[in-house]
C-alpha cells in the first residue's frame, strides 16, 4: 500500500511550492486529489494512459464511465475536441470557469482509455483557485472522477476522500470543504437539440437562458432504472451516490403526506430492530421519531440543501444507520440535481406518498 502524502492549501491563496509539489506528480503519472467548487476530484495526466488506467484501479470504477477532462485554458478545448460548436462557445462564454461539463466530438489527441472508447470527450474549467493552479502547474489538461471509491457518495473534504482512498492515491490537497456540494451539470452538444445528461451546479433554467432550447435526457430525470448501452457521461450507467445503508426515498406533492409516510415506515423498520435514519429538511426535521434524524437545511434555500447532501450520506454511514428514509425536494434549481442523486443513491426505490 502506497502511502498518501496530505499538504493543506488555501482555497483562495493556493501557495504555488505546494502546487507544484502535486503537478509534478501529475506529470511523473501519479494520482492526486484536489478540490473543486463541486466535489473532489481524483487528478491524473488526461493525456497519458498509463496514469488514466491507474486512477480506474485505484477508484475501483468500471472502465466504460468515462471521467471529466478538467482545463485551465479555452483554447485547450480546440486542442481536445474535433470541433467546437457556436453553443459550446455561448456556454463557455456564459458558465466558464464553473460547474458545467460540455460534451463535444473527441480529437485524436485524446486516449481511447480517457473517453472510455467513445467517440466523445467531456470537458470543464472548474471555478476553483486549486484547481486552476494544479491544471496550469502540470502543463497538460487533468482528467478527475470523484475522488472516492466507485458508487459511494462523492466527497465534499479531503477526510471524505481519505476514507475511500487513504493507500491507493499518492496525494490530497486539502482545501476545506466544497461550495456547491454536487458535481457539474452535462450537457451533450453532439445532439440537437443539446440534452443534459446529468443535472448539477448549473441549473437547467440558466442554460435554456443562454441557449434557448435544451432537453433534459430521461436518465437525468428518471424515477425508475433505465437502461443505458453506452454512457457519454459520468453518474448516468452505474449506480452512483451510495451510502453503505439501504436508502428509500419518499416523493410527494404535500409535504405532511410525506412527513406521514416517512414516519409509517420508520415506525415499521425500528420494530424489525433496524437502526434508522430520516433525511429531512429544516422544515419537518423536528417532528420525527427515529434512531438519526439529519436535515440538509431549509427547503427554500436549495443551494444548501446541494452542499449538505453527500456529507449527510457518510455521517449515516458512521453511525451505523441500515436504513435511510429520506425527503423529496422540488425538482426545479438544484433541487434537480439533489433528486437525482437520490434517486440513484437509492437504487430507484422510491415511494409515492400520494399514491395512497
Amino acid at each position: 500500500m502506497k502511502k498518501t502524502l496530505v499538504l493543506k492549501v488555501s482555497p483562495v491563496r493556493p501557495k504555488i511550492e505546494v502546487i507544484r509539489v502535486a503537478a509534478r506528480i501529475i506529470q511523473n503519472g501519479g494520482l492526486v486529489a484536489f478540490p473543486t467548487e463541486t466535489v473532489y476530484g481524483l487528478g491524473v495526466d488526461a493525456l497519458n494512459p498509463k496514469a488514466v488506467k491507474a486512477m480506474f484501479k485505484a477508484k475501483k470504477r468500471p472502465p466504460d464511465n468515462p471521467p471529466i477532462i478538467h482545463v485551465a485554458d479555452k483554447n485547450d478545448v480546440y486542442m481536445l475536441a474535433k470541433k467546437v460548436p457556436k453553443e459550446a462557445e455561448k456556454l463557455m462564454e456564459a458558465f466558464w470557469p464553473g460547474p458545467l461539463t460540455v460534451i463535444l466530438e473527441r480529437s485524436k489527441l485524446v486516449p481511447d482509455v480517457t473517453v472510455a472508447g467513445l467517440s466523445t470527450v467531456a470537458i470543464r474549467m472548474p471555478r476553483h483557485k486549486v484547481a486552476l493552479a494544479l491544471i496550469r502547474e502540470s502543463k497538460t489538461p487533468i482528467a478527475a472522477p470523484s475522488a472516492n471509491l466507485a458508487g459511494r457518495p462523492s466527497p465534499t473534504t479531503a477526510e471524505h476522500v481519505l476514507k475511500d482512498l487513504n493507500g491507493r492515491i499518492d496525494m490530497v490537497l486539502d482545501g476545506g470543504p466544497t461550495r456547491i456540494g454536487v458535481e457539474s451539470t452535462v450537457i451533450d452538444l453532439t445532439v440537437k437539440p443539446p440534452q443534459i445528461l446529468r443535472p448539477g451546479g448549473t441549473t437547467y433554467e440558466k442554460l435554456v437562458k443562454v441557449l434557448k432550447k435544451v432537453e433534459l435526457h430521461p436518465v437525468a430525470v428518471a424515477d425508475k432504472k433505465v437502461k443505458i448501452l453506452w454512457a457519454r457521461s459520468p453518474g448516468v450507467k452505474h449506480r452512483h451516490y451510495a451510502p453503505r445503508a439501504k436508502l428509500i426515498l419518499v416523493e410527494g406533492q404535500r409535504k405532511e403526506k410525506v412527513v406521514e409516510k416517512i414516519q409509517e415506515l420508520a415506525d415499521k423498520f425500528m420494530r424489525e430492530g433496524k437502526k434508522t435514519g430520516v433525511l429531512a429538511t429544516d422544515e419537518t426535521a423536528g417532528g420525527y421519531r427515529a434512531d438519526v434524524v439529519k436535515s440538509l437545511g431549509s427547503r427554500r434555500n436549495l443551494r444548501t440543501v446541494a452542499k449538505r447532501l453527500f456529507l449527510c450520506l457518510r455521517e449515516f454511514d458512521e453511525d451505523k444507520v441500515e436504513v435511510i428514509l429520506a425527503e423529496g425536494v422540488p425538482l426545479k434549481g438544484l433541487g434537480l440535481a439533489v433528486m437525482n442523486r437520490l434517486r440513484k443513491a437509492s437504487g430507484y426505490t422510491i415511494v409515492k406518498a400520494d399514491e395512497d
